[in-house]
């Protein structure tokens, strides 16, 4: 899953539009430089929204793939990613054009959501081409969508749920501003998530992709996990789509989804979804001697196939997503049985170490043998075995960031919720960034208010570089606070 990290552009980049003067950048020299980027970023939106890269002269566009310029792109660091920058542009700031521009991010949302409630990694904007998607501002909820138009809910990569999370900062920041725009974004906010509830089965799982049809609570049982005796060794080729879904974070993504909706909007129908999804967390836990999760499990609870590349097996990095998602749940509610799985996991963990802090992505079902992937659908038990292009293309080993998570668990369980809460909450803000972090941000500005790296215009260097500088803006400000007299 692509992440928007904390990137910041070298000061080699682009020809410089500012002079890094003795000691701080200014406030207004910050600000200054976010009016540049928004005025930039609304030049080149289409529509309002935007895509992953654009050459310089706007010829090439790309979001995951190679796009037009009537279309743009959801999966971060598409338009949600880069509108809920510009929502924090406007809150360091007050500047009305980060929210202007912000709403019209909204609002191409809006355009693209689709009747099943979601979103497709894509949205089209060309009329012809709008015809083949079941958008609904375009239906207007007339008639359902014919069976030639796209409407696939998307919760793969964040897809959606990034979506969802934009639209509830965007109303919650829309507060004594009534308009009939922000009519439509709540609108399709509410029905997002109506629908988002509508997705999740019966035991708590979401699956990857969403038809927008209520799942039956009578083909869907309730019941844990388990290993078959015979579980396919050759890639079935079957529909994965619909199964339970860990894979990418897709659980997790739609948990926090549920349980910031229920924060920001104080419907307890948001955190009893969020509740129900980490307790098919609990459900989905593999029996001993194997205690992890897999990727994705069939309507049986069983590990299941997804790509060729990707068989059942238990997965360490989805794993320990799964323990990251339960302690946040644990912090959320106080209910231990959040806790009760993951003891037995981390002696798992710690018993199937490849090297120091190292991991297989894959450890065979009952043999617990590293194995691999590819596209011929069969299973290796050697990276070397692995084609060079899956080689290349799929995190197969590594640390998986789970010392970290670890650590995490267990300084809860040694310090009591309570008292790491306390903690937490102190270390919750975002760092200060160093005045020359910052500078250099400014002096990479290009006289047009963009930043060029490796002759692309790449949206998750606008995104990152824009929240450097709104963290300033704010550490400045409590700074001034902290300073003016009582």
């Amino acid at each position: 899953m692509l992440r928007c990290g904390l990137l910041v552009v070298a000061l080699s980049v682009a020809p410089s539009a500012w002079s890094a003067a003795p000691g701080s950048p200014s406030v207004e020299e910050v600000k200054t430089a976010l009016r540049r980027a928004t005025d930039y970023l609304s030049s080149i939106s289409t529509e309002g929204g935007y895509l992953w890269r654009y050459s310089p002269d706007l010829s090439e566009r790309f979001g995951e793939n190679k796009a037009t310029s009537t279309q743009i792109w959801v999966q971060p660091p598409g338009t949600p990613s880069v509108g809920m920058a510009l929502l924090e542009a406007y809150a360091a700031t007050k500047d009305e054009r980060h929210w202007l521009a912000a709403q019209a991010a909204a609002l191409a949302m809006v355009r693209g959501q689709l009747e099943s409630g979601g979103w497709d990694y894509l949205i089209e904007f060309d009329p012809p081409a709008r015809r083949n998607w079941a958008y609904r501002t375009d239906t207007r909820g007339d008639a359902a969508a014919t069976p030639r138009q796209r409407n696939v809910t998307t919760f793969d990569d964040d897809n959606t749920q990034s979506a969802l999370r934009f639209l509830l900062a965007f109303v919650s920041s829309a507060t004594n501003r009534p308009s009939a725009e922000l009519k439509r974004i709540r609108e399709a906010l509410d029905y997002g998530l109506a629908k988002m509830i509508e997705a999740q089965y019966p035991n708590g799982a979401w699956p990857q992709r969403f038809s927008g049809q209520a799942h039956d609570p009578n083909n869907f049982p309730v019941r844990p996990a388990r290993v078959p005796k015979d579980w396919p060794r050759i890639w079935p080729r079957a529909d994965y789509s619909g199964f339970y879904t860990l894979n990418d974070n897709t659980q997790q993504d739609c948990i926090r989804t549920m349980l910031e909706a229920g924060r920001r909007l104080g419907d307890s129908r948001y955190v009893a979804s969020a509740l129900k999804g980490g307790e098919f967390l609990i459900l989905a836990r593999l029996p001993e001697p194997q205690p992890g999760w897999a990727q994705q499990y069939n309507f049986d609870m069983e590990p299941a196939w997804a790509r060729a590349f990707e068989p059942p097996a238990v997965c360490s990095n989805e794993s320990a997503d799964a323990m990251r998602m339960l302690v946040d749940l644990f912090l959320e509610t106080g209910e231990p049985k959040f806790l009760e799985p993951i003891p037995p996991f981390v002696a798992w963990l710690k018993r199937s170490q490849i090297g120091t802090d190292r991991w297989a992505r894959y450890y065979e079902l009952e043999t617990n043998k590293p194995i691999y992937g590819d596209r011929d659908g069969k299973i290796h038990y050697t990276l070397a075995e692995v084609s060079d292009e899956r080689q290349r293309g799929y995190a197969w080993e590594g640390s998986f960031g789970i010392p970290g998570a670890i650590a995490r668990y267990e300084a809860v369980r040694a310090e009591g919720r309570e008292a790491f809460l306390a903690k937490q909450s102190q270390r919750s803000a975002r760092s200060t960034p160093a005045p020359r972090t910052v500078a250099n941000i400014l002096t990479a500005q290009d006289g047009q208010g963009r930043w060029v790296t490796s002759d692309w215009i790449e949206m998750r260097r606008f995104v990152a570089n824009l929240r450097v500088l709104t963290d300033y803006l704010r550490a400045e400000s409590e700074r001034t606070s902290a300073q003016s007299p009582r």
